[in-house]
């Protein structure tokens, strides 16, 4: 009796080469429904077969996390030479060659965005914080705000061109942000979450405006060929969400739902990262068409909490931990947190995308302490795969 997932779906026995990839999606889907309802199922497999295999291309492996359908292996987002079945392409730069480029003045980093907003920093490598915003001095200023042409189809030929040459990969755009991070920066943080209680009315403004800026961007993409959209949103610090739940669901929920709509009107899965805790909000999250939430922590809000309340209902994509295991520098524990999201995370017929955190100075690490972790993913990224259910070799007990 084997526990479920000790076996990768490769070797299909002899009795089951008839069988249509098609039927066994939906067999699959059924597993994950099942193991979703009663947690991670466990399952008997006969022999494997001589002949008979399957080759799951990498966009095939993702969307079959994502739909809880049984991908090969799980997914992974590793640089080189680990495997990668992702590509992200974002919004190109605008003509105006000062924008987004870092100058030291007098000493100090600054930075001007498309948006208006100066950043400033104090080493040379950190993605820094906006020091002023567009519109901070008053709130007069949105009237006359002249908005960033983030949506001419022009800024979306490259990505379109990247898209077409990774067909076999899925294909995420990355978006500026949803509406808060980019407000927030607008107003400069202390300022908005001030007006987010004294200013309720303004703030719901702005942020329908910049919904109906961002609702064209996912419509670009679309039409550049994604598969999905991705967009970063730091709701948290380390204990709590920036505002209460309440005020998330008052406020900010009603863009999440209607750019969440919008990216499924044209078939596309909407991708998140969030900094800090958010625990709360998951649910939300959710609901509103959240498929795939990116945590650099995942410790912060326990890999068996995540687990236990969400396993099943979102995908994980998370690297270990970068401000706990990382940062222990032990192989080992490293090694067994890699797997640990990996069975607990993955183990409803999808579920967990193992990733890697690009900034390995920014959080003082050696590139080889992260590589631990993706030897550790890729030697465990065939534990939780599984084969569709009405394959007469396989029976759940």
């Amino acid at each position: 009796m084997a526990p479920y997932g000790l076996r990768a779906l490769r070797n299909w026995p002899e009795a089951c080469e008839q069988e249509s990839l098609e039927r066994g999606a939906r067999a699959c889907a059924s597993i994950a429904s099942l193991m979703r309802s009663r947690g991670p199922a466990r399952i008997r497999l006969c022999n494997p077969s001589k002949g008979h295999s399957v080759q799951m291309t990498s966009r095939e492996i993702v969307e079959r996390s994502l739909r809880f359908a049984c991908p090969e292996r799980i997914p992974m987002t590793l640089p080189e030479p680990y495997p990668n079945d992702v590509v992200v392409a974002g919004i190109s730069r605008p003509d105006d060659p000062e924008i987004g480029v870092w100058h030291l003045v007098d000493g100090k980093w600054r930075l001007r965005d498309e948006w208006g907003n100066i950043w400033g920093r104090l080493e040379g490598f950190s993605s820094g914080e906006v020091i002023h915003g567009a519109i901070e001095d008053d709130w007069s200023l949105l009237d006359s705000y002249r908005w960033p042409a983030i949506d001419a189809p022009e800024r979306y030929r490259e990505a379109r061109e990247r898209f077409a040459a990774h067909q076999d990969k899925y294909c995420l755009g990355f978006l500026p942000g949803f509406p808060f991070a980019i407000a927030r920066y607008m107003r400069r943080m202390e300022n908005f979450l001030a007006d987010v209680l004294l200013e309720p009315g303004r703030v719901q403004t702005l942020l329908e405006r910049i919904s109906e800026l961002l609702a064209s961007c996912i419509q670009r993409f679309a039409e550049a060929g994604a598969h999905g959209v991705f967009f970063c949103e730091d709701w948290g610090t380390q204990e709590r969400l920036l505002v209460s739940p309440a005020t998330w669901r008052r406020l900010f929920r009603p863009g999440f739902v209607a750019l969440c709509e919008e990216a499924s009107k044209y078939g596309l899965t909407v991708w998140m990262h969030s900094c800090g805790h958010v625990y709360e909000i998951i649910p939300d999250l959710i609901e509103v068409g959240i498929r795939v939430l990116q945590f650099d922590q995942p410790e912060l809000h326990g890999i068996d909490n995540l687990a236990r309340d969400f396993g099943g209902k979102v995908n994980f994509w998370c690297p270990v931990d970068i401000q706990r295991t990382l940062q222990s520098r032990d192989p080992d524990r490293i090694e067994a947190a890699a797997r640990d999201m990996i069975l607990k995370l993955g183990s409803y017929g999808g579920g967990f995308i193992a990733g890697y955190y690009s900034g390995n100075e920014a959080i003082g690490i050696d590139p080889a302490i992260q590589d631990i972790a993706c030897r550790a993913f890729v030697k465990y990224a065939r534990a939780v795969a599984c084969q569709p259910e009405d394959s007469p070799c396989l029976r759940l007990t």
